[in-house]
């Protein structure tokens, strides 16, 4: 199926317009974070973040009645953030989220439209051009379009579906080269041992402050104190930061004691520090980063990991009771059957979605 085969026309995004495609709205909720009331659930709270389909976080029914829920099947826009998410289920959004909703809207319709969406938002500044509901739905987009003239949602289901089972191919035939895993892992009793962070990790190295404003816009990742996306809080092209690689991170200040593994180059921010010892894998790197995160229950924002604190602090690791050392075969065994099991699952997943 070739985008250039089909006919394309603009249509208003306002339904209210003649051929307006969407009913626009605020959202029914709009609450600040700080005045959520039941933060337990497993409704979404929808924010202007980029990240997580916009998911903040995850609430529970909200008390207050003037807080209203949203209905699912939408899409989700932060006009001055300039982010669009599909929305499936119920959800709570906080401020200045718009909701644009259509009758034939599904999961691939909106796949095709989103990025659309994207490229029109790209219009709007901080400036005298700011994003606002107003210019929002006085705007329009350029939909192909089925022998009536009117938006083909069938074509853009197909054309969405086509592409994404071409992709889930890709992913299959990725993970199934993937290194085939002894799953006859070591079977022994595991006896355990704290150790020193510092004795564990031959390099010790803190980050280094790279103001936000001075960041360049580049591929290289950013590892800050984010609990999301493995730590990496953006790309960047800056070459004065602090450049790591192949080690783990663990955060001092914001989401502290979350630790990640990256077995790629990135710079660190003085949010996080970086432990690396060169004889480990990316197995062994992984089951300690894991043990690692126990951490984030001793400290807060009031009580950081300071350098001091992290050469004293220390962490529970297996041992083999003959030796009395830590038992790297068995973390590394252990992280293999664990990454082998995700992967059979989300194999499973893939291949449900294209045949199923």
């Amino acid at each position: 199926m070739n985008l250039n085969d089909k006919e394309w026309r603009p249509f208003p995004l306002d339904s209210l317009e003649k051929d307006g495609i969407f009913n626009i709205f605020s959202t029914s909720s709009g609450i600040d974070k700080n005045k959520l009331e039941n933060l337990e659930g497993n409704i979404p709270y929808i924010t202007r973040t980029d990240k997580n389909n916009g998911i903040e976080n995850f609430i529970g029914k909200q008390l207050n009645s003037k807080w209203n829920i949203d209905k699912g099947n939408v899409i989700t826009i932060g006009l001055d953030t300039q982010t669009v998410f599909y929305q499936p289920n119920y959800f709570y959004t906080g401020q200045n989220i718009q909701i644009l909703s259509n009758d034939n809207l599904n999961y691939y319709t909106a796949m095709f439209i989103i990025p659309l969406l994207k490229i029109l938002l790209k219009k709007f500044s901080w400036g005298g051009n700011g994003a606002t509901l107003t210019r929002l739905k006085k705007s329009k987009i350029m939909l192909p379009i089925n022998d009536n003239g009117t938006p083909d949602y069938i074509f853009m289901e197909t054309y969405t579906k086509e592409k994404e089972k071409n992709m889930l191919k890709k992913y299959v035939e990725y993970i199934k080269v993937q290194d085939k895993f002894d799953m006859n892992s070591i079977s022994r009793i595991v006896s355990w041992k704290e150790f020193k962070i510092s004795d564990i990790f031959n390099e010790i190295s803190r980050g280094k402050r790279l103001k936000k404003d001075n960041h360049i816009v580049g591929n290289i990742p950013y590892v800050s104190s984010t609990m999301l996306n493995n730590g990496v809080d953006g790309f960047i092209g800056n070459s004065n930061g602090r450049s790591f690689n192949n080690c783990i991170t663990i955060a001092n200040s914001g989401s502290v004691g979350y630790s990640f593994y990256h077995p790629y180059n990135f710079i660190g921010s003085d949010h996080v520090t970086a432990l690396k010892n060169k004889s480990y894998d990316k197995y062994i790197y992984l089951y300690i980063s894991t043990m690692l995160k126990t951490l984030s229950e001793k400290y807060s924002f009031n009580r950081e990991i300071n350098d001091y604190r992290i050469n004293k602090e220390k962490v529970l690791l297996p041992i083999n009771p003959k030796t009395n050392e830590i038992d790297f075969e068995y973390m590394e065994q252990h992280m293999k059957k664990v990454m082998i099991n995700q992967i059979k699952k989300y194999l499973n997943y893939v291949e449900n979605r294209i045949y199923g």
